[in-house]
């Protein structure tokens, strides 16, 4: 084995967040690239890749106990070439690597710790490994020496271990003859994902609760498809039922990651960008339906959260909130008895502790996580005094210290809160909302892209590219959702140039789809070509769908052909994993059943009758002002129609059908609101 070089920690000159996080330890990290693996192959030692977020508590447990210990720190310098990688960062690079994991037969997670050999192709892993043995598991140290025993000792092993998962990571499902789905299929999987759903709590059975906004969108659409109100209530219990939980953040707003117990009410504190983007596009898609009070407050004050807390200066959103602070997971938000009373005085704390849940023994571990599982209700003069107290509440508690702040910019994940503001703003009737979605558009569209290129993620003037995939699905996304909530063409022409450069730098022309990766992007042991959803949609499904709207919206229908090409490559390769591709099949029930509202004419009327086609549920309507018909193409099936009118008027169209003019606002809703509503 060559020498190493002196051991230095190369991460003080990167922006991520996380990273930074890791500058002052005393192991010789690396940032992933080239040099790092140069050093590797120069010194034929194996890679340490380490892969987690700024958020993320097992990556703070294992730092703490592991990365700035100086005696295990020795050990990894000595033996290792160390990776230090930020996932939400580089997404591509996390993919492969939580992959091969799977394909080991470990359950994935964060800390993601690989064993690399020099050309980066893995042989061995795990997630987060304990400084002392304990439950089973190996000490870190005993690991590393006994990982670099195995590679220096036995290469004959090492090599098939990674020759056999490479093998498995190249490997695409393999295709079925002929796979028909159309509605009633769409409906049976509903049927089969509602029984296991949780019917008292909502969401899926057990422990830990995950949000699923995927999957609780994919029960809402069978509930519109086949009028079927059960659906609907599915997906609105576990709605409610989060948004009453302790997972939500009853003072401040937004959403945890996830619950980990089976009621809401003890969350893992973390609050992540994607989150609450999908959750409030789920609010404002269950709202447009039910006109639920309930999800306009949670949407109201998730918004004013994501204003003040996740608002960067450049007007665009930050990554995420740290779970610990003061090196403990949720002290922010936990309240003692005591703290209550001290704040807001006997009888406020006696009203608060009653609505809130909050007692001398706690509701978690001795301390209380405010929720309103067990008092829901309020009368009017209880619903004002409580928005008091909670303001109360929330000034006390910003003098404590605050959970760290990834501020980094990712196109992706903004994509999808700009989206979701977009559709909000008009489900809610805040039109403020549709500023705040545009000034980070226009962040994006400006200082994150190089000619008609997106990047992946931006902070102090470093912007990282090429984009990835899921760049360009969320912001098109983005797009198409302001385009449909003002009627402005240049929200229209962003979305046809990215699909345009998204179709000649991403698409698999082999296999259907998309990779992940660029075709000029820095060449990894694969490109990264999974179609699988994971915490947010994956990028093909969002894809279809866009392409879906694009044609209805440009008038091309070229569009709508790319759609059906993904359906005719990707689901026959989903069969036998059809839960993890709900995206696509929301895309595909978009496809078959959605409706076409296309509004004709100018004037008062014209934007009466789009308020209301707007507030529709967005998930099943595509709205198209198309003032003198110039929009439509010239099959559309209300092109022939446009002469029986003389005044502005509505036409819902479904597939090769369409209504008769609709000139009255409330005539429209009832025609083209959802069966089951």
């Amino acid at each position: 084995m060559a020498k190493a070089t002196a051991h230095t920690n190369r991460l003080a000159t990167e922006t991520s967040p996380y990273l930074l996080q890791h500058q002052h330890n005393p192991v010789d990290w690396w940032p992933w690239g080239p040099a790092a693996l140069d050093e590797a192959r120069r010194t034929n030692r194996p890679i340490l890749l380490s892969i987690g977020y700024a958020a993320c508590h097992w990556c703070h447990v294992m730092a703490h106990e592991s990365f700035e210990d100086a005696a295990t720190a020795k050990v990894m310098n000595e033996l290792f070439v160390n990776i230090k990688v930020d996932r939400e960062e580089r997404p591509d690079v996390d993919q492969i690597y939580m992959s091969a994991l799977h394909h080991l037969g470990e359950q994935g997670g964060w800390p993601l710790t690989m064993f690399l050999n020099p050309d980066s192709e893995p042989f061995w892993g795990g997630t987060y490994f304990p400084k002392a043995a304990q439950f089973g598991r190996a000490a870190f140290v005993d690991v590393l020496h006994e990982v670099n025993r195995v590679f220096h000792a036995e290469p004959a092993r090492i090599d098939q271990n990674r020759r056999a998962l490479v093998a498995r990571l190249k490997q695409r499902g393999e295709a079925k003859s002929a796979v028909t789905i159309g509605p009633g299929e769409l409906n049976n999987i509903a049927e089969s994902i509602a029984r296991a759903t949780d019917p008292v709590h909502g969401g899926l059975r057990g422990a830990p609760k995950f949000p699923q906004c995927t999957m609780l969108e994919f029960i809402w659409r069978a509930g519109a498809r086949a009028g079927d109100a059960r659906f609907f209530k599915t997906t609105e219990l576990a709605l409610t039922q989060m948004s009453q939980g302790g997972i939500y953040d009853h003072l401040g707003g937004g959403y945890a990651r996830y619950s980990v117990d089976e009621r809401w009410l003890v969350p893992h504190f973390e609050k992540m960008l994607y989150d609450n983007a999908q959750i409030l596009d789920l609010l404002a898609l269950d709202y447009a339906q039910t006109k639920n009070p309930l999800y306009r407050e949670r949407a109201i004050e998730t918004v004013g959260w994501l204003r003040r807390e996740m608002k960067t200066a450049e007007g665009a959103f930050a990554s995420s909130l740290d779970a610990d602070s003061e090196g403990e997971e949720g002290k922010f938000y936990v309240w003692s008895a005591a703290e209550i009373q001290e704040a807001l005085g006997p009888e406020d704390a006696a009203l608060f502790a009653t609505k809130y849940d909050i007692s001398s023994a706690g509701n978690f571990e001795g301390h209380n996580i405010p929720n309103r599982l067990a008092h829901p209700d309020d009368t009017p003069e209880e619903t004002a005094k409580l928005a008091v107290l909670r303001q109360m509440l929330l000034q006390r508690r910003s003098t404590r210290i605050r959970p760290g702040l990834d501020d980094k910019i990712l196109a992706d994940w903004n994509g999808l809160m700009i989206a979701a503001l977009a559709n909000a703003a008009v489900a809610f009737d805040q039109p403020d909302w549709l500023s705040d979605a545009k000034t980070g558009f226009n962040f994006v569209a400006r200082s994150m892209t190089r000619g008609d290129r997106i990047g992946h993620s931006w902070r102090a003037g470093s912007l990282l590219l090429p984009g990835l995939a899921s760049d360009y699905a969320a912001m098109i996304r983005a797009g198409l959702a302001l385009y449909e909530a003002t009627g402005e063409a240049t929200w229209l022409s962003h979305a046809v140039k990215w699909q345009r450069t998204l179709d000649a730098h991403h698409a698999d022309n082999t296999h259907g789809g998309y990779f992940l990766t660029a075709d000029d992007a820095e060449g990894l042991i694969i490109r990264p070509h999974s179609t699988v959803d994971d915490a947010i949609p994956n990028h093909n499904g969002l894809i279809a769908q866009n392409l879906i709207r694009l044609a209805v919206l440009t008038g091309d229908d070229s569009w709508r052909a790319k759609a059906d090409a993904m359906f005719d490559a990707i689901l026959p390769r989903a069969t036998d994993h059809l839960f993890g591709h709900l995206s696509l099949l929301n895309a595909l029930d978009m496809r078959l059943t959605s409706s076409e509202v296309v509004v004709v004419g100018q004037g008062a009327q014209a934007e009466a009758l789009l308020r209301t086609a707007r507030s529709l549920p967005h998930a099943s309507r595509i709205v198209l002002h198309a003032s003198d018909g110039t929009g439509l193409a010239d099959d559309h099936p209300a092109k022939a129609k446009l002469s029986t009118v003389s005044e502005a008027a509505a036409f819902v169209c479904r597939g090769q059908v369409c209504s008769l003019p609709v000139t009255d606002p409330a005539d429209l809703a009832t025609i083209a609101l959802p069966a089951g509503s």
